[in-house]
């Protein structure tokens, strides 16, 4: 039996939706029944029922994005870091594997192939580098499992939410068996507010970046994928290989959906910044080497993203 924690929130509830289409036996926790923050709880509760497996999907997101950590900060350091390592300690103590739902937020630009070497750009907007990603150059690289957090406490300016993701991962780094599989910018075919397709038609503007975006149903699939088939524990990057730009999933939402609204875009990240935006923002490239070197299957970004809007189901 797989526990799973968050299972009401955007990315638990297609954990749950997933566990039961492969007909796992599965049970939902909340904070409700028992808080799962206080160590000595859970502790119980996973003596009493012994999962083989835990799933931590619970975090703190902000509502109706980021923004909110930044007034919330001590909500966003206990969902984001504290429980984590609670829950890393409960499960090692009682001897349980667990998996934990990160981000790849805590990373910012991509990495840049050049004349044989590699170099970091954080801002995947200069022009010349645009030009690369609207051109799907193999120049761009992803960040990977080793490379260090470039958008954290460590290596700022970050968002407050990203601060404590990456901080999460260093907290529960060493303790028991555990895998941590990366999320970026879930989406999929239902109209939601979490999804970020949702988002794009209904920004005033639209701002123009660089990224690896996670399918939502492909990523926990990924995930439970990576237990099944006892990959090795660690850190997973969990995203739809390749990337796209924002102005390219513009253009698909026109080519597919059709909507009335001609989109906008913000001329800059100093008006973005300025008009729409209270913290810095992270856009930024994975490799999901690793993921895919483990037996896991995804399919790439445009298929999904494509398969996404021919079956979009408005809310």
């Amino acid at each position: 039996m797989i526990l799973l924690l968050g299972a009401s929130g955007y990315i638990g509830e297609a954990f749950a939706k997933e566990l039961q289409r492969r007909k796992t036996s599965f049970m939902s926790l909340s904070r409700k029944e028992t808080d799962y923050t206080n160590f000595e709880k859970l502790l119980d509760f996973l003596d009493s029922y012994e999962p083989e497996f835990v799933i931590n999907a619970a975090g703190y997101t902000g509502k109706p994005n980021v923004d909110a950590c930044e007034l919330d900060k001590a909500g966003t350091l206990v969902g984001n870091t504290l429980l984590p390592q609670t829950i890393a300690h409960a499960c090692a103590a009682a001897g349980i594997p667990w998996g934990h739902v990160s981000s790849g937020c805590i990373y910012s630009g991509a990495k840049i192939s050049e004349n044989e070497k590699v170099r970091v750009e954080n801002d995947m907007t200069k022009p010349e580098l645009h030009v690369l990603a609207e051109n799907k150059s193999a120049a761009i690289l992803g960040y990977n499992e080793i490379d260090a957090p470039n958008f954290s406490f460590r290596d700022q300016p970050c968002s407050f939410y990203s601060g404590t993701k990456a901080l999460s991962e260093e907290a529960i780094a060493g303790i028991g068996q555990s895998y941590v599989w990366r999320l970026r910018i879930p989406f999929d075919e239902f109209d939601n507010k979490r999804n970020y397709l949702s988002k794009v038609q209904r920004y005033a503007k639209v701002y123009e970046n660089v990224n690896s975006i996670s399918h939502r149903a492909d990523f926990v699939k990924a995930c439970l994928d990576t237990w099944e088939l006892r990959a090795p524990f660690g850190i997973y990057n969990v995203t739809n290989p390749g990337y796209v730009t924002t102005r390219h999933v513009v253009e698909q939402i026109e080519k597919y959906l059709k909507p009335a609204r001609k989109f906008e875009f913000w001329k800059n990240d100093e008006e973005f910044y300025r008009q729409a935006a209270k913290t810095p923002r992270s856009n930024c490239v994975m490799d999901v080497s690793k993921l895919l070197a483990a037996g896991v299957k995804i399919r790439g970004v445009e298929a999904a993203l494509e398969d996404s809007l021919i079956n979009w189901k408005p809310e």
